[in-house]
């Protein structure tokens, strides 16, 4: 195997690498505590170290050290290859002796993903009278779900089916292609056994799709996306715990898609059975449950820390309407009931608002994107050891563990 690609450092560098390592090296011996190299690396840096590269510096330090120390050479050669997976690089950037332009790659991304439009794919799941239609069209506020495109009379289905719909939405010149998948017939069956089976099926018919684009000899230029980025799983609100079912289809789903569970229907459960409802549902999830957000080695600190304040508020207790109500004058979107109006955007009422801002202001980039390296790269190294394809290389074993926590241990 040939050697990896050399690292050449400037006299920059390594005069920054050298200051720190000789603050480090109390003693003067040419030698610093294995145990400072994370804290060094975020002084050169200048920025939180991702898991991998937190877990990357303690393996090869631990190989490298004696005695749980780590001489100078050592230092350098972990600091370079940490280094080259990162362009948080601090003080030690080169500077520039006048205006280059490629602070504009930025808007040429910008202009380049505009013109092409984004694209989501959503699928829901849960028995019937849920709700599951009615907010998919809160979230956008429009008429997005099947039920609301197909005026048909409703016929509980014998078998689970799949139903997909795609939109094409607009806003402030941001075309979304939004594809919702539904799952009419799951869990209204006597025998729910396997009612899981249409769903994983479908799922992975997505993902051999795009296997097959991507292996195809002739690949277009851009592979249209059909996987399932986000599956919302709508728990009856019985202020009970989770039902069996509930926990066998989060069980089966959890490593091939991304998993946000909801209590539908929250308006039914006094604030105090909500509260009671979640943390009852948040134990049942802890006992090997991956929901999401999914947290793991490529996210820096502080993503970490929202991503688990995030994890704490789940499941999210929802209320869905797409009918506007009239509260002091105002319209807003809501419910009317015997005890008043439900307000569907007031955090006081319900959490569609923390759903909605996860779902499309803050993570649907990462939605995609867990996608497509935790759970499709899963199915595409499935498939390349079936094919034959499998290498050495390719080894990587599952890099989920605990609800939800990849560890740069397993990648």
């Amino acid at each position: 195997m040939a050697d990896q690609q050399q690292f050449l450092l400037t006299d920059l560098q390594f005069e920054a690498l050298a200051k720190v390592f000789k603050f480090a090296d109390v003693e003067e011996k040419g030698f610093v505590d294995v145990e400072t190299i994370s804290t060094l690396a975020v002084q050169l840096l200048g920025g939180h170290l991702t898991e991998s590269q937190k877990h990357y510096i303690k393996a090869t330090s631990d190989e490298k050290t004696e005695e749980g120390l780590l001489s100078y050479n050592s230092f350098i050669d972990i600091m370079s290859k940490v280094m080259m997976q990162t362009t948080q690089w601090g003080k030690m950037k080169s500077s520039l002796e006048s205006y280059v332009g490629f602070d504009t790659i930025q808007e040429q991304i910008r202009k380049k993903s505009l013109k092409r439009g984004f694209e989501l794919n959503i699928m829901v799941v849960g028995a019937s009278g849920l709700g599951k239609s009615t907010l998919v069209n809160t979230l956008f506020k429009a008429k997005l779900s099947r039920a609301s495109c197909i005026s048909q009379p409703f016929v509980i289905p014998k078998t689970v089916e799949i139903k997909t719909v795609s939109h094409v939405i607009e806003e402030k010149g941001v075309r979304l292609r939004l594809t919702i998948t539904d799952t009419p017939g799951f869990g209204d069956q006597v025998n729910n056994t396997n009612c899981w089976e249409p769903v994983i099926e479908y799922i992975h018919d997505q993902f051999d799709h795009y296997y097959r684009e991507e292996s195809s000899t002739y690949r277009k230029a851009r592979i249209p996306d059909t996987r399932v980025h986000c599956c919302l799983y709508f728990i009856e609100p019985t202020g009970h715990r989770l039902k069996s079912l509930d926990l066998e289809f989060m069980k089966r789903l959890d490593k091939c898609v991304n998993i946000i569970p909801v209590i539908a229907k929250s308006d039914t459960l006094t604030l105090e059975e909500r509260e009671a409802f979640k943390r009852r549902i948040r134990e049942d999830l802890s006992h090997n449950i991956n929901t999401y957000p999914i947290i793991h080695d490529e996210l820096d600190e502080d993503e970490v820390r929202t991503n688990t304040k995030i994890k704490e508020q789940l499941p999210f207790a929802v209320v869905g309407s797409d009918r506007n109500v009239s509260v002091g004058g105002k319209a807003v979107l809501g419910r009317k009931t015997r005890w008043g109006v439900i307000e569907v955007e007031n955090k006081n009422h319900c959490e569609f608002t923390l759903l909605r801002d996860m779902l499309i202001k803050t993570h649907m980039q990462d939605l995609k994107e867990v996608t497509d390296f935790l759970h499709y790269e899963s199915y595409r190294r499935e498939r390349c050891s079936s094919n034959g394809e499998h290498s050495p290389l390719d080894e990587k074993p599952d890099m989920t563990h605990g609800n939800g926590v990849i560890s740069e241990s397993n990648i």
